[in-house]
């Protein structure tokens, strides 16, 4: 937090482009970190890597999670950043940015949704049929931006500018799903106590907003003890994140480059590097880690996997394409523009993509080790394919040469 204070003044270049940029190279570190953790996992250091992540250092702050380990700080209290900073994205986006018209939202919306539904449809037909791995219907649901972005950039001017943004919108939508899953899904038993003192700090947090105290330490020292309360009362700790970045004040520029006196500006430029090149590698290094001793064509088939592959890459494409092309035919939606109907397929592919958030709800989902593995088999087959295939469909699919159609 100690690098809000040195966010230059007059900063002439946009959130959104920084986020894009940061998110794009973010999305390489993100796979090299996730490699090193699969040649960890299956290497003579497999043990070390197993006991480096599950050493304890830390109290215990709640029982229901025990001492904290080093894994536990990353995906409960490094990820409640990372919400932070997707808190902050959506709510710049609704108020003052590619979200803030229903024109605007009509498109990405509907594909957002139709690709949530459609994955969690697939999986359950999949792996369904066993009650107890219903439970993870919502694993295939998420999209990891950075991830996506990172595929994107590959590609550098072959992808057109529209189609970035349409991603960047469908993702930003899809994290509202994601963080509506989990607290609405993947909530144990509620502490009332904890929840009641997570709400008073909420809206002390949302008085001082309204009473337009614009200095972010505020905000921040609360958004800390919500984070901690919110741990003990049973909602996932994430959930804080969120939830604090609503309250961040925000002064609106009409889409002009951000302003230096608002604070959620500030924060958004302050959080946005080090969660694309340290939190997001760190948390995929932390939970890519699989052993692939034993794992033969039987082990992929099996319905946990085989559910969570399927329902990112065969889910995925089909929600978010279908959903896109009866927008566009029926007039609910333009097209992205300069983008064609085969490129829009490989952008639907690539939302494929499930990587960080498929594994952390799928963290929240299943609990055991054996489920543990069978999870991260299915998110990595399943993220792998859309990205390569979405790759070599946007690699090689011709450029839109119709140039009249209209932006998203």
């Amino acid at each position: 937090m100690a690098m809000i204070g040195t966010v230059k003044q007059h900063t002439k270049t946009s959130a959104l482009r920084v986020f894009l940029a940061s998110e794009a190279a973010g999305g390489l570190l993100l796979m090299a970190a996730a490699a090193l953790a699969m040649i960890f996992a299956n290497s003579p250091i497999a043990e070390s890597y197993s006991h480096f992540l599950h050493l304890v250092i830390g109290p215990e702050l709640t029982p229901k999670l025990g001492p904290m380990t080093i894994h536990l700080w990353i995906n409960d209290g490094l990820m409640a950043i990372f919400f932070l900073l997707v808190g902050l994205e959506i709510k710049r986006e609704f108020v003052d940015g590619h979200l803030s018209t229903w024109a605007d939202r009509r498109l990405p919306m509907v594909a957002a949704v139709a690709g949530m539904i459609v994955p969690a449809i697939v999986y359950l037909a999949v792996a369904g049929g066993d009650p107890a791995l219903r439970r993870g219907w919502a694993i295939p649901a998420a999209t990891d931006i950075a991830f996506a972005i990172g595929v994107l950039a590959l590609l550098g001017s072959r992808a057109p500018a529209s189609l970035k943004l349409f991603l960047t919108t469908v993702a930003i939508v899809d994290d509202m799903g994601a963080v509506a899953i989990i607290a609405l899904f993947y909530t144990a038993e509620l502490n009332i106590t904890a929840l009641t003192a997570a709400s008073g700090i909420w809206l002390a947090m949302m008085m001082m907003n309204r009473f337009r105290i614009n200095a972010l330490w505020p905000y921040l020292i609360l958004a800390a003890l919500l984070w901690y309360v919110t741990l003990l009362s049973g909602v996932h700790a994430t959930i804080a994140g969120v939830m604090a970045s609503f309250a961040i004040p925000f002064r609106r520029t009409l889409a002009a480059p951000d302003a230096e006196d608002s604070a959620l500006h500030r924060l958004e430029h302050a959080l946005v590097n080090p969660v694309a090149f340290l939190i997001i590698p760190i948390f995929g290094f932390a939970n890519a880690g699989v052993s692939l001793a034993g794992v033969n064509l039987a082990a992929l088939a099996a319905p946990l996997p085989l559910g969570i592959a399927m329902g990112l890459f065969l889910g995925k494409q089909i929600g978010i394409f279908t959903s896109v092309w009866v927008s566009v035919k029926f007039g609910i939606a333009a097209r992205p523009a300069h983008a064609s109907w085969l490129q829009i397929y490989g952008v639907a592919l690539l939302c494929g993509i499930g990587f960080t958030m498929s594994l952390f709800i799928g963290g929240l989902a299943f609990t055991g080790p054996d489920q543990a593995d069978d999870v991260k088999i299915g998110v990595l087959m399943g993220s792998v394919l859309s990205a390569i295939i979405g790759y070599l469909i946007l690699r090689f699919a011709a450029p839109q040469k119709i140039i009249s159609e209209s932006t998203i």
